[in-house]
């Protein structure tokens, strides 16, 4: 973590999290009810949470998964499609330039993909200076009830990327790819400094026991997350929404209370600011990129590598390939 002085490349990274629903319509002027439309932009918030984290000291800020509108996966209606949108001229990225030109923020943009005929769960990583670097496009899929992405999502075709920005080069996974440890891995190897997960992830709707399930997790979900910053020996971001969402879906309705709890994980996996599971939170914290590095190297932890054994990790099944 950050140490007190004048020494070193800091830097501060922020974390927020809201609610995607009409739980605090106050502050979302196009959610208005719970019918309204899951695609139903609700960019004002996240530019405010965006702006409240600058106030802070952050450099770089991580928005949730699909921030948009209300996570769309509960089921599987074909007139969902309507909220995608082409990367290029995407008002939503293009908003977002503008203000991390004013403001001097890096800002990873989650947002649905349309391309041509296929569909991306994407991120668009924009600089301080408002320069888009790029897109990822989210590589492993679920399937499971409430999070029916597959259909809607194509697999990702951009493979694991990272993106030099002004204050540290960064490695972006999206939600179901941070249960992979070699999203992870494969990132740092790339340069990679910090890593950041924006997330959508709750309650099982088909569960009775809503808070066993939850608990467990939203428990396991952040230990997965700290072993890849402790295993790479680098800081990571996560943002998950809040809120209890009620979707139509083919087969009436279902709902998934998301359990928030974004947080800032240090080098090695020590969480150093976590948020609830109710509120609308802005986390900042503070690292000493230099410092980090030196602590990395001196670990042995890429030195030590053996990529000659690793063929096994090409396979589905752990058979030797012919």
């Amino acid at each position: 973590m950050a140490r007190d002085g004048d020494e070193g490349r800091k830097v501060a990274v922020a974390t927020v999290q809201f609610a995607c629903t009409d739980v605090e319509a106050e502050n979302v002027a196009t959610a208005e009810s719970e019918n309204m439309p899951l695609c139903a932009m609700i960019t004002d918030v996240a530019e405010q949470l965006i702006r409240e984290a600058h106030k802070k000291g952050a450099k770089i800020v991580l928005i949730q998964e699909l921030f948009e509108g209300k996570y769309l996966c509960q089921g599987q209606r074909m007139d969902l499609f309507q909220c995608a949108k082409p990367y290029k001229g995407n008002p939503t990225i293009i908003r977002m330039q503008k203000l991390a030109k004013e403001l001097h923020v890096v800002i990873p943009v989650s947002f649905f993909e349309e391309a041509n005929n296929a569909h991306y769960n994407s991120v668009a990583v924009i600089d301080a200076d408002g320069t888009d670097l790029g897109l990822y496009r989210k590589s492993h899929i679920p399937d499971a009830p409430g999070y029916q992405e597959k259909f809607y999502f194509n697999p990702g075709d951009t493979g694991f990327k990272v993106f030099k920005t002004k204050y540290a080069t960064i490695g972006v996974g999206i939600c179901w790819d941070q249960w992979f440890p070699e999203c992870a891995r494969a990132m740092v190897l790339q340069g990679a400094e910090i890593l950041l997960f924006p997330t959508a992830i709750g309650s099982d709707p088909q569960d009775s026991d809503l808070d066993a399930v939850t608990e467990d997790s939203r428990e396991h979900w952040k230990r997965v997350m700290q072993g890849h910053a402790g295993a790479n020996l680098v800081p990571l971001v996560a943002s998950n929404r809040i809120g209890r969402e009620t979707v139509e879906t083919e087969h009436g309705k279902s709902t998934i209370t998301f359990f928030g709890n974004s947080f800032i994980a240090g080098p090695t996996g020590e969480i150093v600011k976590l948020a609830n599971d109710k509120d609308e939170e802005v986390l900042v914290a503070e690292f000493d990129l230099d410092e980090i590095k030196s602590t990395r190297h001196g670990w042995g932890l890429f030195r030590d590598r053996r990529p000659d054994l690793y063929k096994v990790l090409l396979t589905m099944d752990g058979e030797r390939s012919a």
